[in-house]
């Protein structure tokens, strides 16, 4: 059983495993082999701990979810981050193993609930590489509109199209 809860600075590390193990599978021909191969759990563990560290000055959640002490997925979540699109969804990650049962509906349901019962205005908006396709398709599933698209720099020293999804009414998100 899946349960979901919101992490502290304990978590960082199995976070960061479970980003750099997710972006392994997901970006594996898009961002370097040699990156993934060597360097991103690295990555992911100093950008983990910083953001940890920072949080007072740049605040943001993130919510867990787990089967017993497992993690199975993660969302993080920076409210308020944009004037037309609202919060921004920085992570959305799932156990490559356990991707297509449910828990990153999951999550995305438990944020916009927390994102409406902290009364936050606006909508709710991720960035997603162009070429993720499964991403994108769960992402259109769960009714996110692809508005628009743009060129970001990644870890790897590549460059990388991304589409912006968005929920203009987080509500919607929110299932039994």
């Amino acid at each position: 059983m899946v349960t979901l809860r919101e992490a502290n600075e304990h978590d960082v590390g199995a976070i960061a495993q479970l980003h750099a193990d997710s972006w392994r599978s997901a970006y594996r021909g898009i961002l370097s082999d040699d990156y993934l191969d060597n360097r991103v759990h690295s990555e992911r563990a100093i950008l983990w701990q910083t953001r940890f560290l920072e949080k007072s000055s740049k605040p943001f959640f993130v919510i867990l979810a787990e089967m017993g002490s497992d993690l199975t997925g993660f969302a993080c979540v920076f409210p308020d981050e944009h004037p037309t699109f609202g919060s921004y969804v920085d992570n959305l990650h799932v156990a490559p193993q356990l991707t297509r049962q449910g828990i990153g509906r999951r999550l995305l349901s438990h944020v916009a609930r927390r994102l409406i019962a902290d009364q936050t205005a606006g909508g709710l908006y991720l960035w997603v590489m162009e070429k993720n396709f499964k991403a994108r398709q769960f992402y259109s599933a769960v009714g996110a509109v692809e508005v628009d698209c743009d060129e970001f720099s990644m870890p790897d020293n590549t460059r990388v199209t991304e589409v912006r999804c968005s929920w203009p009414d987080p509500a919607r998100l929110v299932v039994p």
